[in-house]
Parts: C-alpha cells; structure tokens; sequence
C-alpha cells in the first residue's frame, strides 16, 4: 500500500511514516529555525537584562510608596498613583522648559549638520570619508570634558568674552554662563554627529542621476534639491530628529556644568531625586512620565512623516 497523502494543511496523518528524504527535509528546517532562535538569544538576553527588567523595575517603583533600594530594602506596592500626580504638580515647568531647549537645540543641530552632510556626500569626492571623520573627531573626547570646556569659552573672562571685555566691546559685568543660551549651545555641540550622521547616510544613498534627471526636466537647483533630493532625505531628518531630541530631554551634564537654577532640566531633577533626596517613588515616576512623553512624541512624528528606511539611515 502507498503512503497516505497529507491533509489540507499539510500535516502527515499520525502513524504514518515519512519517506527518508522528507524526514530530512524536516529535520533541516527544524535545524534553521533553531539556528535562528539561537542567533536571537544573545540580543534578546540583552534586551531582557538591560531594558525590560530596568523598566519593570522603574514602573513597579513609581507605584510604591518607598523604593526597592530605600532604608530596608523593603519596597510597598500599592498602586501609588499620586507619585505621578506630585511629578507633575511639582515640575511641570521643569518639563516644558526640558522640551523647549531639546526642540530647540534639535533644529540647530539639524540646521548646522545638514549643509555639512549635504556638500560632503555631494561634492566631497574622494575626500568624503576624511571630510567626515573630522566632524567626528572632536566628539571622541569624553562628553564631559568637551562640556566643562565650553564652559571655560563661554566663560565670563574666558575665551570669547574675556578679550572682548579687555577691548570694551562688551560691559564688564556681561555673562553667557548660567543662561539658556549657554545650556542650549552645548546641548547642540554635544549632540551634533547624532544628526550629521544619519543625514549624511541618507544624502548618501540618494541616486545621483535622479537629480540630473530634474536638471534636464529644466528644473533649476534649488528646484532640484526642494522636489528630489530634500524628499529623499527625510528617513535622514526623521532618525536625526528621534537620536537627538530624546536623549537631550532627558541630559543634566550640560545643565549642570552650563546652566543654573533657573535653567534647571528633568535629568538634574530625576538624577537629585535617585541619587541626593533617595526619593525613589516620585524619581521613577518622573522617569516612567519623560519616556511615556518622549514614545508619544516618537509615535506622532513616525505617524505624520512614516519610518520608511529610516532605520537604514541612523544605522
């Protein structure tokens, strides 16, 4: 007697033997599927371990009334909910004022790295990895010692300033530290490759004879760059957007180092209240309320402009 077909679906009816080569078959694609899971292991390990676990944590603390690393080390849970209702009441301002400068210093950076980007990966030639890399450079120096020297230039008698006051060009008691300006300039230095690279990788994979091809439809280059190549780079501007507006809403180095009390941003106040007042509920509720914030903004910014190759251009 022959071998019973399979069902519908494909399954072999129970009992029934599969010929050698199917079984070899089978047992090929079970050997790829687990190849596949185990080539998944390690990242997911990593995802578990440094964020799901991090964030369970954060969120299980923020509705407590005591945290898991308090006097004790007994944590209550009780669904707390007005440790949320105190971090808004409390800093509210702090917040706003976090995401002002964040937008703010986010268009600079776009603005600044985006002619930069544009003429490297269009007129850079051969020089085009060497013409970059200078823009990188400077930003392998620890992050705090490139801020702790801007506040030496922007210094009362420091760089800038202080040969200006000696010429009377500026009064004597005139000062940049300790105001948003100061905060908001090393905010954008800092977080300057974040928008130049994802720029620069999208104008870089924009095809070159579409823009030739505008040109000889008559359009002029200004015409050319606001119909061809400007479109082409919004996966660029999107990823620059996102790798820069999140992380600095939630900085405190510059800040601290370049600004002062009335300059206060949500990552000074969530860093004092961890680590100076070990107010652990209201700290990791101030924490669960900046990233919910900051996945809105994300949300809405992915849903108006879509995220087609945009993973592409910040890889």
């Amino acid at each position: 007697m022959g071998q019973a077909p399979p069902d519908v679906k494909g399954h072999i009816p129970q009992g029934v033997e599969l010929p050698p080569a199917r079984q070899g078959q089978r047992a090929l694609e079970r050997r790829r599927r687990l190849a596949a899971y185990l080539q998944l292991a390690p990242g997911g390990l990593y995802m578990v371990i440094g964020f799901i676990v991090p964030l369970a944590i954060i969120v299980y603390t923020s509705l407590s009334t005591s945290g898991l690393f308090s006097t004790g080390g007994k944590s209550v849970f009780s669904w707390e909910w007005s440790n949320y209702s105190t971090a808004l009441d409390q800093y509210h301002d702090v917040y706003i004022r976090s995401i002002v400068y964040a937008a703010i210093a986010t268009s600079l950076c776009i603005g600044l790295a985006y002619p930069m980007a544009y003429w490297i990966a269009f007129y850079g030639g051969q020089w085009k990895s060497t013409l970059f890399m200078l823009i990188l450079v400077p930003f392998f120096v620890s992050f705090v010692i490139r801020t702790v020297q801007w506040n030496f230039i922007l210094g009362t008698n420091g760089l800038i300033f202080g040969p200006l006051k000696s010429l009377g060009l500026v009064s004597q008691d005139f000062t940049v530290l300790r105001t948003p300006f100061a905060v908001i300039a090393g905010i954008t230095y800092n977080f300057m490759p974040f928008a130049a690279l994802p720029l620069y990788v999208s104008l870089e994979r924009i095809d070159r004879r579409l823009v030739e091809a505008a040109k000889d439809l008559y359009a002029s280059k200004a015409m050319a760059f606001r119909k061809v190549v400007l479109p082409l780079s919004f996966p660029g501007i999107f990823a620059a957007i996102i790798l820069t507006f999140v992380p600095m809403t939630g900085d405190y180095v510059n800040a601290v180092v370049l600004g002062g009390p009335k300059t206060t941003m949500i990552g000074v106040i969530i860093q004092d209240a961890f680590l100076v007042r070990h107010e652990y509920p209201v700290a990791a509720a101030l924490s669960v309320i900046l990233m919910a914030g900051m996945l809105v903004i994300a949300l809405l910014y992915a849903r108006a402009l879509g995220t087609e190759d945009a993973a592409l251009a910040a890889a």
